[in-house]
């Protein structure tokens, strides 16, 4: 089918020049090394240059201090630069007046490796938060107050003064005025959106922490309060979405396709039982002075950049809601939002974790499990790298190289493609950023719980501001699969009119007097084609994984597929490549290092020689031995001496212990100790058994795994008025059908 854009109304918009904005607070936005941050009404600017920052949440409390360097440094290898991350107030003062911040507590060590990573930060203040924390984050003893929470109550706001002071405390000294990493703070979340229960009614009154109706006056004071105790970032932010937005704070947005909040106590909204498809993969105007139908800021489009902190990079799976996220949902909705006009990618979440146990019960919201948080995220609870860590990172390159070009281009639609019903598999799915007269083709083929089959033989004429006429042929894509395709694109001074293949980066490697693009082939495309102006010829390049040729003397281009490209890491002057796709190459600040679960790895480099070999690794075998107790509880046997196993085998990172079972929960527990939980979805169940050694060596090597039984066909037995509740069923399913370890290796690279 044949679509076309025109570009004329993005040739005008390009020629009005960008303006501050007053969310940048000037004092604090002057590093010590001359460094600045800015921000126009249509990007944020960093040393003066147009910037897309990547952030990527991370809470520092949910994740084992010693797994934090580690982590961080994977968290930069995905090309995120920025970490957003929640200060959970019951996390530091369950109690009234007691304060901890020891530990997985200690946010200032968290935000020193952030910097050890050149990571920036951006601190999310609360008080309350939400990321399904008991009561939003807000501590149990707060609801026996004489005041109302979230509210300008006198009472309140000084209880909030001594979390930012005790926060201020902590953060001294490493805002980026100091030449550290902090440069924005939220405060409070989803304000007058969005709430969370009252944990200590849940089950009886059911009560809610109020949302909040003070408007933005009550996040003004906040950010006063946090002011007046040195909480000094260059700006602050705020919820975007259905809450009120001050005119100096840079509002931020996301998009959830898979919402458990649905189905929440079991009773889908409105009476559904499934799923809708979500319009979350639709694109549409989200920047400038008209804006696609929907999109209602409570503030002027065109005076802000469109900037996200959660975008879902996974999604819980609650009690009531249980799925399998598709990985491709991640990348296809950072596509969408970066064509729909967004200039701040932010992922929540970025890494899963775990709820850290309090000192009077477990501290998660009622509908989600005890203790994990794994979220499906690209990073998982214990580091799992997935399918989407590794397709994000190939996206975020791309962001790298082409963003100060991008940032601010406007967005062109043919018309109708904001109004795409979400189960049109027919109509095409793209958009256009340009300047009008260069720009690219943003197209996705993925949308949420319906089917999107395989394209071909598609066709879309862009007409430039000039009148000039590119017509991409041979579109294809297969099914799940997005893409961004150049046109009118500047390979130092040869004119890439289009291509049918994704940049990826620009390489300098030493000694060449060109350059070298990097494209990516995606998936089910008709015609990998490169069309140059002029009388070059048009090059296509094959389905190898690897292909390379010269386009006169002028720059070399290098074409890998999507498989090759997610095990590609951009090395300063060149390409590396894993040789399996559970294996991660990152830079950990002393050097390179190859995570992988084979003893045996090998690397190949872009240019030969480029990087050297994982230094090879002795091989460890662990087993996990599975003993059934009774019907519905299992003891699995570890070998002894775990501890010491992560003590002088410094290059096991980890033992992944992994659960396939039926049923509806899996509790696995180490003596008296609930240290991992699990909602039953149909996949493997995995726990790190690193941060629990110890423990386990003292229990005799001994686990013991509980599943709770899935029952059909449940009803309620009601013999007499005054009977208690009684349920029966017709059969319950509670069975473990494999259990296995697998170890995790962290290999030096050399150079």
């Amino acid at each position: 089918m044949r679509y076309e854009v025109d570009l004329s109304e993005a040739s005008k918009f390009a020629r009005t020049p960008a303006y501050g904005i007053p969310v940048i607070r000037a004092a604090a936005a002057c590093g010590p090394d001359g460094g600045t941050l800015g921000a126009t009404n249509r990007f944020l600017t960093r040393d003066g240059s147009p910037w897309i920052p990547i952030a990527g949440e991370m809470h520092y409390s949910r994740i084992a201090a010693e797994r934090w360097d580690t982590e961080l440094a994977k968290m930069a290898a995905a090309g995120i630069d920025v970490v957003s991350t929640y200060v959970f107030w019951n996390h530091h003062e369950e109690r009234e007046g007691e304060w901890d911040f020891s530990g997985n507590r200690n946010v200032r060590r968290f935000v020193e490796l952030c910097a050890r990573h050149g990571l920036h930060v951006i601190v999310r203040l609360g008080p309350f938060c939400h990321g399904e924390v008991r009561n939003g984050g807000l501590p149990d003893w707060l609801y026996g107050k004489s005041y109302e929470v979230r509210s300008l109550d006198a009472g309140f706001l000084d209880a909030v003064r001594g979390l930012y002071a005790h926060i201020a405390q902590q953060l001294r000294g490493l805002y980026f005025k100091d030449g550290g990493p902090i440069i924005a703070a939220q405060v409070d979340n989803e304000y007058m959106a969005s709430s969370a229960p009252w944990e200590m009614t849940t089950g009886i009154s059911r009560e809610w922490v109020p949302s909040g109706h003070d408007g933005a006056g009550y996040l003004e004071r906040l950010r006063d309060i946090a002011i007046e105790e040195g909480i000094d970032p260059p700006m602050f932010t705020c919820t975007g979405w259905q809450s009120p937005v001050p005119d100096d704070m840079l509002p931020l947005w996301g998009g959830y396709a898979y919402r458990p909040w649905l189905f929440y106590d079991g009773v889908g909204a409105e009476g559904m039982t499934e799923h809708p498809a979500t319009d979350e993969y639709r694109y549409r105007r989200l920047h400038g002075s008209s804006t696609s139908d929907g999109f209602d800021p409570p503030y002027d489009p065109d005076s802000r950049p469109y900037a996200c902190c959660e975008m879902g990079g996974g999604m819980f799976n609650s009690y009531d809601y249980r799925f399998v996220l598709p990985k491709r949902s991640v990348d296809a909705m950072a596509n969408i939002k970066l064509g729909s006009g967004c200039d701040f990618l932010g992922y929540y979440m970025f890494h899963g974790g775990t709820n850290p146990k309090g000192a009077a019960g477990f501290l998660n919201e009622g509908q989600t499990p005890k203790r994990s948080y794994d979220f499906q995220a690209p990073l998982g609870e214990f580091g799992q790298v997935r399918e989407s860590y590794r397709r994000l990172r190939t996206l975020h390159e791309f962001v790298k190289a082409f963003g100060p070009e991008l940032a601010g281009m406007p967005v062109s639609l043919q018309d109708g493609q904001d109004r795409i019903d979400p189960s049109d598999s027919e109509t095409l799915r793209y958009a256009v950023r340009s300047d009008g007269e260069r720009g690219f083709v943003s197209i996705d083929n993925f949308q949420d719980h319906a089917r999107v089959p395989s394209r071909h033989g598609e066709q879309i004429d862009v007409t430039t501001g000039t009148g000039e006429r590119i017509r991409f042929t041979g579109i294809g894509l297969a099914e799940g699969e997005n893409c961004i395709l150049p046109f009118n694109m500047d390979l130092d001074g040869v004119r890439l009119v289009r291509a049918n293949l994704q940049p990826v980066t620009v390489l300098r490697v030493p000694g060449r007097p060109f350059r070298t693009f990097v494209f990516l082939k995606p998936d089910g495309m008709d015609e990998l084609t490169f069309h140059f102006e002029g009388d070059i010829q048009d090059v296509t390049v094959g389905k190898a994984d690897f292909e390379r040729f010269m386009v006169r003397d002028a720059a070399e281009i290098v074409c890998v597929t999507r498989a090759l490209a997610g095990r590609m890491t951009v090395l300063d002057g060149g390409l590396a490549f894993v040789d399996d796709d559970n294996a991660l190459l990152y830079e950990d600040g002393d050097g390179w290092t190859l995570e992988s679960p084979r003893a045996e790895n090998g690397i190949a480099a872009y240019p030969e020689g480029l990087l050297g070999s994982p230094r090879p690794v002795e091989p460890v075998s662990v087993y996990a031995r599975l003993r059934r107790l009774h019907a519905d509880r299992y003891e699995i046997a570890l070998p002894a001496g775990m501890g010491r196993l992560f003590r002088d085998q410094r290059q096991v990172a980890d033992v992944m212990l992994n659960i396939a079972y039926q049923g509806d929960i899996g509790w696995l527990f180490c003596g008296d100790v609930l240290i991992a939980d699990n909602f039953c979805n149909g996949e493997t169940w995995q726990v790190g058994l690193r941060d629990y050694a110890d423990a386990i060596d003292a229990a005799g090597g001994k686990l013991t795994l509980v599943v709770t039984p899935l029952r059909r066909g449940v009803r309620v037995k009601v013999t007499s008025s005054m009977a208690a509740r009684l349920e029966q069923s017709d059969a319950c399913v509670a069975d473990v059908t494999d259990v296995y370890a697998t170890p995790v290796y962290h290999m030096p690279v050399g150079e």
